[in-house]
């Protein structure tokens, strides 16, 4: 008669361990995530955000202390996540071209340049008009240093309004050297339109505005606000101006890019005169030019930046 043992294992008595290895090996990973995730650049964060909401305007405001998922190179920052174009209000918009106008009018105040540095604020619309020798030296189109350092606080004053901007426009205009004679053309729109050009670089290379909101137009001397007949009223024509617009959120025909889209497919009706500006068929910028001549509110005098 056999005797039967006791016990018989079938060798599964270990086959907890794998449980417990899988589970070790998951929180390993877990803390490894945890720890990645602990310190992010401030590039990466915007990147993470705006792949959520690609028209977010995020802006690093440096503080110190603050604990966050930022990291700056001396110091850690918080993001601020300004809103949208869509959940703006035309109020918002305003209030946000109303910034812009006292920023750079301060500035201008400030520094006793308002004889160089003209600041107009209109219904959806900020003006600047800057003499050229600000930025440039006779017959140059190269930017100053100091032509830098003012278009740095235009920058500045730009990008928290980056949201509400429908279009930004540089001009760049001459003055007529003789006063019985044309300038020759090509020197003439060519000396205008690299001014402009320059401007538009250098703005568009330190600023949150959509790059495809920036446009540059060289006038030449064809919108004097001054006479040609010697220097001093000369150097009146010889300037760079900036006109700045807002979204309208209330027309029907879009922001200034949906309007160029229109354009583009042959969709749009360009109307004329009082009923496309009844109707919205002109671009903000475009009805701002008309109505610039009679600033509501000026840090010049009157007529000054008129282009």
């Amino acid at each position: 008669m056999a005797v039967k043992k006791k016990g018989g294992g079938g060798g599964g008595g270990a086959n907890w361990m794998d449980t417990y290895g899988d589970m070790v090996t998951l929180l390993l990973c877990f803390f490894v995530l945890l720890y990645s995730m602990s310190t992010i650049s401030q590039d990466k964060w915007k990147a993470i955000v705006q792949s959520f909401n690609p028209s977010a305007v995020l802006e690093a405001q440096e503080t110190s202390g603050n604990d966050g998922p930022i990291a700056g190179d001396d110091h850690l920052g918080t993001a601020e996540l300004a809103l949208g174009p869509e959940e703006m209000t035309p109020e918002e918009v305003e209030e946000a071209l109303s910034l812009i106008f006292q920023s750079l009018q301060t500035y201008a105040e400030e520094n006793q340049m308002e004889d160089v540095v003209q600041v107009t604020k209109g219904d959806g619309y900020v003006f600047v008009s800057f003499a050229d020798a600000v930025f440039f030296d006779g017959d140059s189109p190269v930017l100053r240093r100091d032509g830098m350092a003012i278009l740095d606080v235009v920058v500045a004053a730009l990008n928290p309004a980056a949201a509400a901007i429908d279009e930004l426009r540089v001009m760049g205009h001459t003055a007529q050297a003789r006063a019985d004679q044309p300038n020759t053309v090509s020197t003439d729109r060519k000396l205008a339109s690299d001014r402009a050009t320059n401007v538009l670089i250098y703005i568009q290379e330190n600023c949150d505005v959509d790059p495809a909101r920036l446009l540059s137009v060289g006038y030449g001397q064809w919108r004097p606000v001054d006479s040609n007949a010697d220097g001093e009223h000369r150097a009146h024509n010889r300037r760079v101006e900036l006109l700045i617009t807002g979204k309208d959120l209330e027309s029907k025909l879009g922001d200034a890019l949906e309007q160029y889209t229109s354009i583009r497919s042959g969709q749009a009706s360009l109307l004329t005169g009082s009923e496309a500006a009844e109707a919205g068929g002109l671009s903000d910028a475009d009805a701002a030019m008309s109505a610039v001549s009679e600033p509501a509110q000026s840090g010049a005098a009157p007529g000054a930046s008129a282009p």
